[in-house]
């Protein structure tokens, strides 16, 4: 649950919507008149914890009725779920306000996918006002969590043919995840075999070794890639991942948010007041 809560946050963040910025519109449900996030293409089937999120919503509500947003609590519970997860922790910046809308056709069109190469990636990273540092070390968050095999099942063959001898044990194990998931309906695979529950720097000693799950992964360290030094310096220092990763969740949780008299704070996350 903790890198799906983590998820939640980055799902909406890195959603690069330009003018809105960080304001919880992935939390929104459909409705017969209006169309929220959760549904594109980059979310279904992928995004939980929303039950999470009502809890601590309620729980604040009634506590102290209209003081946190819904924005505030996933950025905080990101921080929370990282930390938990031995992972390195932050002073979350507070004082956002909640979107009255969402964008569909945003989440479709530029959040970033688990199939793009290197310079798509990059360039909606700029568009956002993020680096390849940013890139890197925000793409650390893949050291928990799982992959559904969906995302890169239709690569695996092409891996395998193309693969030096040591990294076709790796491919097999991801097969054998798939093959035998306990959902046969959307069947998953650990980003991090190694340490799979843990925030840590295997998944930059991962990618060295040619265990990338998915080809976005993989992007950061093949051929000649820009960002192939700084996944070496995290595989080599885990704390110079750990400071990196927390600038730049700073950086993503303070892209444009809602603040003063824009938006509102929600007293129900999933639904405007």
């Amino acid at each position: 649950m903790a890198a799906s809560l983590l998820r939640l946050h980055f799902h909406r963040y890195t959603n690069f919507h330009y003018i809105i910025g960080c304001d919880a519109s992935v939390l929104f449900d459909d409705t017969d008149t209006f169309t929220g996030e959760k549904n594109a293409d980059p979310n279904i089937n992928s995004l939980r914890g929303f039950e999470v999120i009502d809890a601590i919503n309620s729980n604040l509500e009634f506590l102290c009725p209209g003081i946190v947003s819904c924005a505030d609590i996933l950025a905080t519970v990101a921080r929370d779920s990282v930390v938990l997860s031995n992972g390195p922790g932050w002073d979350v910046q507070m004082g956002r306000k909640d979107s009255l809308t969402a964008s569909f056709n945003d989440t479709n069109n530029n959040l970033p996918f688990p199939k793009e190469d290197l310079n798509t990636l990059i360039t909606k990273f700029q568009k956002a006002g993020l680096d390849i540092v940013d890139i890197v070390a925000l793409s650390g968050a893949h050291t928990i969590g799982q992959a559904r095999c969906s995302t890169f099942n239709a690569t695996l063959h092409d891996r395998s043919s193309s693969a030096e001898p040591g990294d076709l044990d790796f491919l097999a194990s991801l097969t054998q995840f798939c093959s035998n998931s306990p959902d046969s309906d959307n069947p998953l695979a650990p980003f991090d075999l190694v340490t799979p529950a843990t925030f840590d720097n295997q998944y930059f000693i991962n990618l060295l070794s040619g265990e990338a799950v998915l080809p976005s992964d993989h992007a950061l360290v093949a051929g000649n890639s820009p960002t192939l030094e700084i996944v070496k310096i995290y595989a080599r220092d885990h704390q110079s991942f750990f400071t990196d990763f927390t600038r730049s969740m700073l950086r993503m949780g303070s892209l444009n948010p809602l603040t003063g008299e824009n938006g509102q704070i929600r007293r129900n996350c999933r639904v405007i007041n």
